[in-house]
């Protein structure tokens, strides 16, 4: 109990000092002014009004009510760096990975209470798909714009890549016993249906028991893995014309640590006092903070509503797909403000918080969300199943080992950001003109 008061002191305190919030005015200020993208939040009033004026116009509706979303994602990850401010370094990035994937969490679950099951499925896959390809791409791609290599926490990404097999074999099953069972005369469909839906049920158990292992893991027995300053973390290497540490002085510190040898300090270095830890100065107060995120979390969700409400008649236009909206839009509104946050921390050098941020979104949404909706629907009486779209599973199997082998070797570079953003463009590109099928229609669903 004692070890547990301590571990759980360690994680409520700060990394650095906090200071005193500014005004509440200046508070309002910070909030209005945080970023130059919040002058999209004209777009609410706007899809609101078209959703009652003229309900038809499904593409307008939907049009306003997507570009509403990325300034309230945006805030919504401005409230949550507050908010993850006045608690440790692995308590932030749980914070920031959990809350970052409300905007997916709400659209997914308004989709669900309207059975537009195969809406569900596909934004929960695409999100994976944009965190590991689009999110992560540009992370290393811009990280690889000021640093010929970068290294991050093997350990801890090697986990990560575990996790993320294993919630691909968790899809890739029950589409593997479909394929078997539908093959064999005996087994009528009825039964099939039911076992599906039954097998569905029990792997969410299995995979929402993983994903608090997995917590425990990261919070408590093993959360100095996740520190950027590991010691398994390759040297970062700068290009020869910037300054910073040569390669040749990076292999020198290497070796003088294996023999563990301390570098000589000149008397300048001697001589200078030790620093002290500036306080870091907070834009908004906590009670300010958790009013902006249960605010935004609000608008959200009544903005994603009458979003949900505009796919149906957008796809039914033939303008575009229900698979395109849920695998590539409705994933990029969701993983707009983690994509900023993600790819602002790498250019800094601070590429495990950024594999934090963008796979650890990932491994949430596998492990946790699309758990949840399964367990949701279970009760609330909605067939969703875990039998995804075949080819949807198949990209996102091809996703994941793609990343795997790009980040075994714990260095990133501008080219492989560059491969899994051209990865995600192909992806794209053909769910354009992929029509979809339906393996959410095992069961009838009423709304």
């Amino acid at each position: 109990v004692t070890r547990a008061k301590t571990i759980l002191s360690e994680l409520r305190k700060p990394s650095v000092p906090v200071g005193e919030p500014p005004s509440v005015w200046r508070q309002l200020r910070n909030i209005l002014f945080a970023s130059v993208i919040n002058i999209l939040l004209l777009a609410i009033p706007i899809s609101w009004a078209l959703h009652f004026a003229v309900p038809n116009q499904y593409t307008l509706v939907f049009l306003f009510s997507f570009i509403a979303i990325i300034p309230l994602a945006k805030l919504l990850a401005f409230a949550t760096e507050e908010l993850s401010m006045r608690v440790g370094e692995t308590l932030a990035g749980l914070i920031n990975a959990t809350l970052g994937n409300a905007v997916e969490l709400i659209v997914a679950i308004l989709a669900l209470v309207k059975c537009e099951l195969r809406v569900v499925q596909s934004s929960l896959v695409g999100s994976i798909l944009s965190n590991l390809l689009l999110v992560l791409g540009f992370c290393f791609f811009a990280g690889g714009t000021r640093f010929s290599e970068q290294g991050f926490a093997i350990s801890a990404t090697q986990l990560n890549s575990s996790l993320l097999t294993l919630s691909v074999i968790g899809v890739l099953i029950p589409a593997a016993f479909d394929m078997v069972s539908s093959q064999i005369t005996t087994f009528d469909q009825d039964t099939e249906q039911r076992d599906i839906l039954k097998l569905s049920h029990g792997v969410a158990v299995v995979l929402l028991i993983i994903y608090l292992s997995y917590i425990y893991f990261q919070l408590f027995s093993h959360k100095n893995l996740y520190n950027d300053e590991n010691s398994t973390r390759p040297e970062t290497v700068r290009y020869a014309a910037h300054d910073g540490p040569s390669r040749t002085e990076v292999a020198k510190a290497k070796a003088r640590r294996a023999l563990h040898i301390a570098p000589k300090r000149t008397d300048t270095e001697q001589q200078e006092p030790e620093k002290e830890e500036v306080p870091a100065e907070p834009e908004l107060s906590l009670a300010m903070a958790i009013g902006l995120l249960v605010v935004v979390t609000i608008l959200v969700a009544v903005t994603a509503e009458w979003l949900v409400d505009s796919i149906d008649g957008l796809a039914s236009s033939g303008k575009i797909s229900k698979e395109f909206i849920g695998l590539i839009l409705l994933p990029i509104v969701g993983n707009a403000a983690e994509h900023v946050t993600a790819v602002t921390v790498s250019v800094k050098d601070k590429l495990t918080l950024s594999l934090g941020v963008a796979v650890g979104s990932s491994i949430q949404i596998a492990l946790f969300v699309i758990p949840f909706t399964i367990i949701l629907g279970w009760i609330i009486g909605r067939p969703i199943t875990m039998l995804f779209d075949p080819f949807e599973s198949i990209v996102l199997f091809l996703a994941v080992l793609t990343v795997n082998y790009v980040v075994q070797d714990g260095k990133s570079n501008w080219l492989e950001g560059m491969i899994l953003i051209c990865l995600y463009v192909i992806v794209a590109l053909v769910f354009w003109f992929y029509p979809g099928t339906e393996p959410t229609g095992l069961l009838n669903c009423t709304a």
